[in-house]
């Protein structure tokens, strides 16, 4: 005997008979009975209602839309309309039928009507094939079954797996190149000049690092700094973000024309979303009025003032880090630990990075509430707000997207990525921008240092330079992300199942003697493990994507100043994908298949990185990095601009020349750091700090303005020559392959000469 194929489940608590919860189910249900459903109920701990669209619904579908499911999918029940194609109706059906009070389902959820709403995990052969052969970790480094992910899934995940899949393949090319950069840095720049002039300067005396307490220091203490900032900051970064620039539009644009030839095997390349969802609104409602387009410049200035003002809050909790990082600074430097003391700088950096993470964590990853979801589902407005349990971030889009008033759910959602993309990539960057670009340059000089609320001394930058500062911030950041917060995201699912399961499922009634034990209903063992499985909503693989955009961000607009990023992405990459497998089909409910034939606003959410990383690689060359400075020293300023030195390293005297001269009585009155240091009379009563001023009136040299031309000028042409070579990879690779072009020519010219043919038959 077969099982029973039900489209959709509703889960309800059993309410007293008569009451307004009771009343208002009745009424939901009788609306779905007018229109043709079969529903069947089944009574245990909780009341379950199996949901069965008649057959004229799909015929109505194929007959708008000429039935673009010509392949099947999985649909030998239902009359060649594919299980994903049901699901995605019912689910509109559902979700915008209206009862005699005016209430929708997402209205009658909020109310507690219902609990639940979820198509079916059913034992079928493409399911049990997924968890075999996809859904474990043993198979994973196994081609992904894309095909069966579509049949199951449909198109929307399909598309996600596929685009994470090609991502993760391209990976390894940026990890190697990364690997080697690094690898170079290690071997060949490991002798450089400038470290070993470092590592050799025993008798330079440098400024304290703050106003108390701390002492002058001699340059050579901080000789491993510099051999690891020289790791990361030498030629061969220059080369490795010039070749993650072409990278990046290599990739997008090899991933246009897998997606084309994707799309076209699926029957999908000129699909229209619009008219499917007009086609949805007339099948559910033959009386409805297609909902049109509004614009206004009032909403839509507002919208752009709430979120200036948001960035600006985050731009806000950049500097609350900023502070942090300064009065640790202070703090370490009087510290009682030795250790501490020698490695203030380091230790401070390390732990804003952490607390820069636990930043983004509460502005990211909090729990959304059902009814929020449910609020974005529908095009319309939401009634009501829980803002408590919304991450912030996400909240403050959802706010934005509803004063947009968007037409379409597809409308709202692209409405909604832009704005929590941009919301997140300020939460995950600005403190990252701060210690690229402004770190050690807008904090003075001895003397005359910038104060916050004319106390703490803002951080100076090492003699070597600041990207050190830059990779620790990025490293931590990007571990902690791949390791707590995948643990987390694997393990939340884990246990919530099993503590659902412990407790959801009823125990078995005490048999009578003599009584003989009752038939249980097939389905209701299905529907229950069903109901024990985690909660899936529309934001579940936005999350997904929204991790990987952000994670390509990383991977991409910083990667001079950390080359291993590709590197752990690729690893984080490979877990990803089966970690997400898992949760899909072992540990959440079956998400409601959605249509698509690309990945979305996605798409150019990723061109707009590529081109970010173009300008921020650029700018940690030219300004983070030190190899501008000592590219103008070596031909302005060294002993070769001024000698054929052949034997010579032309970087030779290039720190002492870059570090000016203070005179220590020209110090603040209320500094009394250092004073006293015996070692100091012998020195000439001066210390020396980073920068390049005059030494009588700490005025900028000549060669600090040579460095800034210098730097814009590497700056205009780093970027003119990226951007030229992305242009030129985008024109040489093709979007759509050939192969596909030509199928579409081949159906256009079928399709007119079958034309042409019924004409003339019909003229003669």
């Amino acid at each position: 005997q077969n099982e029973e194929k039900w489209d959709f489940v509703l889960v309800s608590d059993i309410h007293e008979m008569g009451s307004e919860k009771e009343i208002k189910r009745k009424k939901f249900l009788d609306e779905l009975s007018k229109k043709g459903f079969t529903i069947k109920k089944i009574e245990d701990t909780k009341l379950f209602y199996g949901v069965r669209a008649p057959q004229h619904i799909f015929l109505k579908y194929q007959c708008l839309l000429r039935n673009p499911d010509s392949r099947q999918q999985n649909s030998s029940a239902h009359h060649d309309v594919p299980v994903t194609t049901r699901i995605r109706i019912v689910h509109f059906i559902l979700q915008n039928t209206v009862t005699s009070d005016l209430e929708k389902l997402r209205d009658l959820m909020k109310k507690n009507v219902f609990e639940a709403a979820f198509p079916l995990h059913e034992k079928e052969e493409v399911r049990e094939f997924l968890k075999e052969k996809w859904a474990r970790w043993r198979v994973m480094f196994k081609q992904q079954p894309i095909e069966k992910i579509r049949c199951y899934f449909g198109e929307k995940v399909a598309l996600y797996f596929a685009w994470l899949g090609w991502y993760t393949y391209l990976l390894v090319f940026a990890a190697l190149a990364g690997l080697v950069t690094v690898v170079a840095g290690t071997t060949v720049f490991s002798s450089s000049q400038v470290s070993k002039e470092i590592c050799d300067a025993n008798t330079t005396i440098m400024c304290p690092l703050c106003d108390q307490k701390c002492p002058f220091w001699v340059l050579s203490d901080t000789c491993t700094y510099a051999k690891v900032t020289h790791m990361i900051d030498n030629e061969a970064t220059v080369v490795f973000a010039m070749f993650m620039a072409i990278w990046a539009t290599v990739f997008l644009e090899l991933w246009k024309r897998q997606r084309a030839t994707v799309v076209t095997d699926w029957n999908l390349y000129g699909w229209d979303e619009e008219e499917e969802e007009l086609a949805l609104e007339l099948i559910n409602n033959l009386q409805q009025e297609p909902r049109l387009y509004q614009h206004s410049y009032f909403r839509s200035t507002i919208v752009l003032v709430l979120v200036l003002l948001m960035i600006v809050v985050l731009i806000g909790i950049a500097h609350a880090l900023v502070i942090y990082r300064v009065v640790a600074m202070a703090l370490f430097t009087q510290s009682r630990l030795e250790l501490l003391r020698e490695h203030a700088n380091t230790m401070a950096v390390m732990t804003g990075a952490v607390l820069h993470y636990i930043t983004i964590v509460i502005m990211t990853k909090v729990r959304t509430t059902q009814g929020a979801w449910q609020d974005f589902s529908m095009a319309s407005p939401p009634r009501s707000w829980n803002p408590s349990v919304l991450q912030v971030n996400r909240w403050v889009a959802l706010f934005l997207c509803d004063l947009e008033k968007p037409r379409t759910f597809s409308q709202r959602e692209n409405n909604f990525t832009v704005k929590i993309f941009t919301f997140q990539f300020f939460t995950n960057f600005s403190s990252l921008i701060y210690i690229a670009f402004f770190l050690g340059r807008i904090n003075g000089h001895p003397g005359h240092y910038v104060r916050i609320a004319g106390r703490w001394r803002l951080e100076e930058c090492h003699p070597s330079g600041c990207i050190t500062d830059l990779f620790i911030q990025m490293a931590i950041i990007m571990l902690l992300k791949q390791t707590i917060s995948n643990i987390m995201e694997y393990l939340i699912p884990w246990i919530s199942h099993h503590l659902r399961k412990k407790h959801k499922r009823p125990k078995k009634r005490s048999m009578m003697l003599g009584e003989e034990e009752e038939a249980e209903d097939p389905c209701k063992r299905q529907w229950l493990n069903n109901y024990e499985l985690n909660e899936v909503n529309v934001f579940s693989l936005f999350n997904e994507f929204l991790e990987m955009v952000i994670q390509y961000s990383f991977t991409t607009i910083f990667v001079a100043a950390f080359p291993l990023a590709p590197l752990l992405a690729l690893f984080n990459n490979v877990v990803e994908i089966h970690m997400d497998a898992i949760k899909m089909m072992r540990l959440h409910r079956r998400m409601v298949p959605r249509k698509a034939n690309d990945i979305g606003i996605w798409l150019q959410v990723l061109e707009a990185i590529g081109i970010l990383a173009v300008i921020g690689n650029g700018l940690v060359i030219a300004i983070t990095s030190d190899f501008i400075p000592v590219q103008v020293y070596k031909y302005m300023y060294s002993p070769c601009s001024r000698e054929n030195r052949t034997g010579m390293d032309c970087s030779t005297g290039y720190i002492n020349n870059s570090l000016s001269v203070f005179r220590i009585q020209d110090f603040e009155p209320h500094t009394t750091a250092g004073m006293g240091w015996p070692g100091l009379a012998p020195m000439g009563l001066f210390c020396r700090y980073r920068d390049y001023r005059n030494a009588d009136d700490y005025s900028y040299t000549i060669q600090f303005w040579h460095i800034f031309a210098a730097r814009l000028a590497f700056l205009i042409l780093f970027e003119h020559v990226a951007l030229c070579v992305k242009l030129i990879a985008a024109w040489y690779i093709p979007d759509v392959p050939q192969k596909v072009k030509n199928k579409f020519l081949g159906k256009k010219h079928t399709n007119l000469r079958k034309e042409l043919r019924w004409v003339m038959s019909w003229k003669v």
